[in-house]
């Protein structure tokens, strides 16, 4: 019991001085990482720096101890954290008390969500978010979070919740610009672009080994924030205009739950469980990406236990709502972390920053932390995926298409509801539209195709229909349409035999739709069969009264039912007369477009 709720139990028994090792070793590269990654997210969301630092001191240590991955990294992330900023946004003014309090409520909301959701065993609901629909908002909020971040590359104020107010702001505020922040935050941002591709291909004509080149490399962010604040002290670029992080809080985070409002937790809980399965979805990602590598695995319903207390811990903290993330994960698991307990090493670290660094922090120039957000987050921006999208599925290229327009020009919030409706809806058009294909038997053997794409041969006596699909309340009216027009101008018909291989499920509207077929199928002299009923639809099945009332028989085989039916099957199927049955619809062959 506790074993199942208790990961550490499994991997901690085990733990040795080799794993201590590669765990200290891995938590100071992502301890480095982590710093300005955490007050960049932070001033994403508009709060003080100091709370990314404690978002990812004690939220690190709950997953140690909860969640099932070895090298997934808990903390801040950009889509996260943009979430936090449109719902904490919309109770309250940015910088106030008040949404400062809603931040840290998303936290605790979001954690009691994937917990209880964990304990349920509820992480099929993730399941609604399709991959299309992720991609098309994470494209979409990463191209949102850079653009929003211009204004502080420009030193100028320019804010908006859409892509064309964000835009507009920008080309308004522009003649303003800030020249000495244009300077540090375009070479800020210049240097971390290059050192992404180019700062390990130097370290290893330098001679720098592989491995520590590899791991040198992704440091360049601690790099560029420790030559911006040298470079503010040097040049005094405060008296030029060079906005700064200011006086950044020394100390441990203080322990407590947030304001209790009930009316604003209304407000929050709509966007609690948004992020909570957003986080979910982009943590369990990555966790099983990184597990697949090693031959590992993980389990998601703890992975929703683990999320949830690191969010509560969050809160508890005075953080705000984290998530697994990709970039430090991976950093992670190639300095050759072992176990969860890299991620308590890096909190230390972080919490020993938090005591001893703050300091040196205040003259950190904000348009570094918005260069180290925009060369992130454009990492995340998938164009390609429109494309592929587009050649592989139009039904998956009108949910990505659809959440990337609605999330840049409605917010991030219409974008995701938008992209799960458009899911749902196109998966119902689609169900309800179920391929049924006419099959006949291929000469000398025991198999059966569609009569379009193969040589057959069948009786004119016997109707075979293949459905290709669940029957259920969208789809049962179109069954009973094809049934009806397959069997029109056919006088010579006797049986109609419905090939279910593919009918995994029934409901009770599609059992009506069958019971009606059968009747009408009577009224003109024609038996109902079924064959190759799987076990689950069967057992549907008997549990009503419609075996009992079947006109026709249930074949364990199309064969049996042939070899019973029309022993003497031998004629070929005239060319002419060949017909596929599609979505309600009957064509004939020199009309039908061959489609899979």
């Amino acid at each position: 019991m506790f074993r199942r709720y208790l990961p550490i139990l499994d991997w901690g028994r085990g733990y040795d001085r080799g794993m201590l090792t590669s765990d200290l070793l891995a938590a100071l590269i992502v301890t480095i990482m982590l710093i300005p990654q955490s007050l960049a997210y932070a001033m994403l969301v508009g709060l003080p720096p100091v709370m990314g630092l404690y978002a990812s001191i004690l939220p690190l240590i709950a997953y140690a101890i909860f969640g099932t991955s070895r090298t997934l990294a808990v903390g801040p992330v950009a889509v996260v954290s943009l979430l936090t900023a449109t719902a904490a946004g919309a109770v309250a003014a940015p910088g106030t008390p008040e949404y400062l309090a809603a931040s840290v409520t998303l936290a605790l909301l979001s954690g009691l969500i994937l917990l209880a959701m964990g304990v349920f065993r509820l992480g099929f609901v993730a399941n609604l978010l399709s991959h299309p629909v992720i991609s098309g908002f994470i494209t979409a909020s990463g191209i949102l979070i850079a653009t929003g971040q211009l204004g502080h590359i420009l030193g100028v104020t320019a804010g908006g919740q859409t892509m064309i107010e964000m835009v507009a702001a920008l080309l308004r505020a522009l003649p303003q610009t800030n020249v000495a922040t244009l300077a540090i935050g375009g070479t800020a941002t210049a240097f971390l672009f290059w050192a992404r591709s180019g700062l390990r291909p130097a370290l290893l004509r330098l001679g720098v080994a592989p491995g520590a080149a590899a791991l040198l490399a992704r440091t360049g962010p601690v790099l560029v924030v420790a030559a911006s604040i040298l470079a503010v002290i040097a040049f005094d670029l405060t008296a030029l205009g060079v906005r700064t992080v200011g006086e950044v809080p020394r100390g441990l985070p203080q322990l407590g739950l947030p304001r209790l409002d009930p009316a604003s937790w209304g407000r929050l809980l709509p966007a609690a469980f948004l992020i909570a399965v957003i986080g979910f979805v982009e943590s369990v990602s990555v966790a099983q990406t990184l597990a697949a590598k090693r031959r590992q695995s993980i389990r998601p319903d703890q992975e929703l236990i683990g999320l949830g207390t690191a969010n509560l811990a969050a809160a508890l903290s005075g953080g705000y709502p984290v998530t697994g993330g990709f970039a430090r994960s991976v950093v992670n698991f190639d300095a050759g972390a072992e176990t969860p307990a890299a991620g308590a090493f890096t909190a230390l670290g972080i919490a020993l920053a938090a005591l001893f660094l703050t300091p040196l922090l205040f003259f950190m120039p904000t348009a570094v932390l918005a260069a180290t957000i925009i060369v992130a987050v454009l990492g995340l921006i998938d164009l390609g995926a429109i494309r592929r999208c587009w050649r592989f599925s139009r039904f998956d290229f009108a949910a990505l298409a659809g959440t990337i327009l609605i999330t840049l020009g409605g917010g991030v919030e219409a974008g995701i509801l938008t992209g799960v409706a458009l899911s749902v809806l196109l998966h119902l058009w689609q169900t309800s539209r179920p391929h049924v294909a006419e099959i006949g038997q291929i000469p000398g053997t025991q198999h059966f195709r569609n009569i379009l794409r193969h040589d057959v041969t069948c009786a004119p006596e016997v109707l075979s229909l293949r459905i290709d699909e669940s029957l259920y309340f969208a789809n049962a009216r179109a069954i009973e349409n094809v049934v009806q027009e397959a069997v029109a101008g056919r006088p010579e018909l006797r049986h109609v035999v419905l090939n279910c291989a593919a009918v995994n499920g029934i409901d009770g509207s599609a059992l009506e739709s069958l019971e009606l077929i059968m009747h009408r199928l009577s009224d003109a002299g024609i038996k109902l069969h079924l064959s190759e009923v799987k076990g689950p639809v069967m057992e549907r099945l008997s549990r009503s009264t419609f075996l009992r009332h079947l006109t026709g028989r249930v074949f364990l085989s199309h064969h049996e039912a042939l070899a019973t039916l029309a022993p003497e099957t031998t004629c070929a199927c005239d060319g002419a007369e060949r017909r596929e049955i599609d979505a309600g619809q009957v064509y004939p062959a020199h009309e039908r477009r061959r489609s899979g």
